[in-house]
Order: structure tokens, then sequence, then C-alpha cells
């Protein structure tokens, strides 16, 4: 998925991140007004004449949506945001248009999954559609409106029109990257092209985590011949992708107990074993390691339906990432919120009805601080830690020494 420029790098700062000035009986009540009141200029600015300082703007509401909860600040000013980010996607160009579906999504996924998100989601929709579909749009907002599309529908769509209009818009974008009939080689594009196929398939493979099984059926009637031949792409990110598509719709169809959904399993084992095991040199070290990592997994699982189960720790809870579709759905957000996504898996109330995390926990300052271990606890634990990382590596050095 593609990731938004960093704040830091323009000079934009979160503005509910305010710096700490006064005494300890400081009035919580005026500072947040006083993030409220920079909230509310930055929402002013998002329309004004620069494009630099709307820019600048949609960069703070970026960072401070992914960082904090603000329904009831929103909620009143929501369509005042809704109608200033549709002028950003009509008339802006390239990073400002992308940066709006950024701001969008983050929107949609603030006001939830009730009649506010759809209300969001279902009027600005189109216009995500026309941008991601005109192929003369900068590629970079492409890229963001195949994710907020993405998002949004899985966040917000009222019905299953909704969201076949959105798995269908998707697979005509992704849909160029596969081989053309009687090519067994994927179709060649340029780096950006490829990130936005990238991104429009994992779009698509996150809505098909809420498809009725019917539906899922077309899709394996129509998919699992097109995908593997996305394997052999020459873009890490796209035969990835491609691979964890794979792997959630094998996982979608053994929930459904089809028999006989693909016959030429051994073949794609065997695709499978050739890039969990890459060492082509002209790879880049980085690339070869994770695509090992993630081949391994989705060879693993295709072969034995055994999953690689993942843990999240969030404040005193924990998530278990158990399933595809559970890891796909994680991602999608984690893609969206980068570090702020522990925060909402704490607070934010939609993402704990989808990860089934029952209602936000209450705590008082107390349980916080007896929750967090002292620097010199912390010091302990990382130094046992890497003694024990380390032994483990020497017994695996040693064992390859014996075997060389």
């Amino acid at each position: 998925m593609a990731t938004a420029v960093s704040g830091r790098e323009r000079g934009a700062q979160d503005p509910t991140e305010m710096p700490y000035t006064g005494s300890d009986t400081v009035d919580e009540q005026a500072q947040q007004e006083e993030v409220e009141d920079k909230l509310k200029e930055c929402i002013d600015n998002v329309l004004d004449k620069s494009a630099k300082t709307r820019q600048v703007a949609l960069e703070n509401l970026r960072l401070a949506f992914s960082s904090k909860m603000l329904f009831d600040f929103l909620l009143e000013r929501r369509l005042t945001l809704t109608d200033s980010l549709e002028k950003c996607l009509k008339k802006g160009k390239g990073e400002e248009q992308s940066l709006a579906a950024t701001v969008l999504t983050l929107l949609c996924l603030q006001m939830g999954s009730g009649p506010e998100g759809e209300e969001v989601f279902r009027s600005l929709k189109p216009l995500l559609i026309n941008i991601l579909t005109d192929t003369s749009a900068s590629p970079i907002s492409r890229q963001s409106c195949a994710v907020a599309l993405g998002m949004c529908c899985y966040i917000a769509a009222a019905d299953l029109e909704d969201l076949i209009s959105c798995l269908t818009c998707l697979e005509g974008i992704f849909s160029t990257s596969c081989p053309e009939e009687g090519n067994s080689m994927p179709a060649q594009h340029s780096p950006l092209l490829q990130t936005l196929h990238c991104n429009a398939l994992q779009s698509w493979s996150l809505l098909l985590t809420i498809c009725p099984s019917s539906y899922i059926k077309k899709i394996l009637d129509n998919h699992l011949l097109k995908l593997p031949l996305m394997l052999s792409s020459d873009n890490v990110n796209l035969r990835i992708t491609a691979g964890e598509t794979i792997a959630l719709l094998f996982e979608l169809a053994r929930d459904m107990e089809e028999d006989n959904f693909y016959e030429d399993t051994d073949l794609l084992c065997t695709k499978l074993k050739a890039l969990a095991t890459d060492s082509n040199k002209y790879r880049a070290k980085t690339d070869r390691r994770r695509q090992r990592s993630i081949f391994r997994d989705v060879l693993h699982f295709i072969e034995s339906g055994e999953f690689h189960e993942e843990t999240i720790r969030f404040g005193l809870e924990c998530m278990y990432v158990d399933s595809w579709v559970r890891r796909r759905t994680y991602d999608a957000f984690k893609e969206v919120l980068g570090s702020g996504v522990r925060h909402h898996l704490q607070n934010n109330e939609l993402l704990r009805e989808i990860f089934d995390l029952g209602p936000p926990l209450v705590l008082d300052a107390a349980a916080i601080k007896a929750s967090k271990i002292s620097r010199f606890e912390k010091h302990l634990y990382n130094s046992a830690a890497f003694k024990a990382r380390t032994k483990a590596r020497s017994r695996v050095r040693d064992k390859r020494a014996d075997i060389l």
C-alpha cells in the first residue's frame, strides 16, 4: 500500500500533540480547547488559496486523525470537512489529492460503520472511482484512492451493491497486471503503476473478507487461475500481495468446505517453494528476505492448512492474528494508521468490534502506572532476550557449518 509522506518532511505537526507548559495544575479543559482550535484552523486551511498551505493542513489532519479519537469533535464538522476534501480531490493535483484521499479514509474510520460513516463514503465514492479509473490522473493520487475506496467500503458500505461495485472497480485496475490470454508472463508496467495495481489488489482482497459465500465461489472460479501467474511479476510487492491473496482465497474456500476448488496445487506449491527459497543476487537483500519469509508462510498454509500465528500487543491487551483474513484486515488498518494503530485498537470501538476485542478498557491512573515496568527492568529483559537470541543463532550457524 502507498504510504503518505511524513509530516516532519514538510514541517507539519500533529495539532493534538500539544507541548506541556506550566505546572501540574494546568487546566485540562483549556488544553482540550486549544487542541480543538488548532484542528479548526487546519480544517479552515484545507480551503486556502495556497496549495502548500492546503497540503500542510491535510498532513496535520492526517497526523491528528491517526493518533487520536476525535468522534465528538468531528461529528458536527464532518459535512464541512467532506465538502472540503471533495474540492481537494476535484481541483488538487498529485500530492494534494493523495493526502485528501488518506484524510477521507481516516475520517470514515473516525465516524465508524454507522450512518455518519456511510454518509461520508456514499458522498465521495463516485469521485474516488473517477480518479482511480482515470489513466491521465497522477499515479500517486490513484494509489491513495485505491486504498481509500477499499477501506471506506469495508468500514461503511451499507449494502451488497456498494460492495460489488467497489470490487469490480478494483479488479479492473489490478487485472491489467495479469498475463493476457495465451501469455504466461505478466504485463510490464512502470513502478508507479505496479504500486497502484498492488494497492488495488490489497483493497480487493480486504473486501473479499466481508463478501457472501455465493460471491466467493465466483471469485474462486475466475481468479485462482489468474493470480498464480502474477507470482512471476518483477515487482516484489506485487508478487507478495498475489501470494497472500492466494492464501486468503484458499482459506475462504476451506472455510466454506469447498472440495476440488483448485486442481493445480502441486504446480502452485512448486512456484511458492521457488519464491520461498529465492536467492537471486539481482534482487535486493531485504526484498529477498521479506519474500522468503512470507512465501514460507503461504506455502506452509497451502500444504498443511496451518497459519503462523502472530501476537499484537497494545497497552495491557494483546490480539492474536491467527488467519489470513485477520492478517489482511490488520495490515490494512496498520498501513492507514501507522504508529497510531495501537491507540485505535485500545480506544476505537469500530476496530474493537472488527477484531472482537470487546468494549474499550477503562483504567485508572494507578492501574496504568502499575502496568509499566521500570527502565532497569526493561534493560534486564532486553539483555536476557539478546543473549537467548544470540545462542539460538549460534546453534543454527553450527548446524549450517556441519552441513557444509
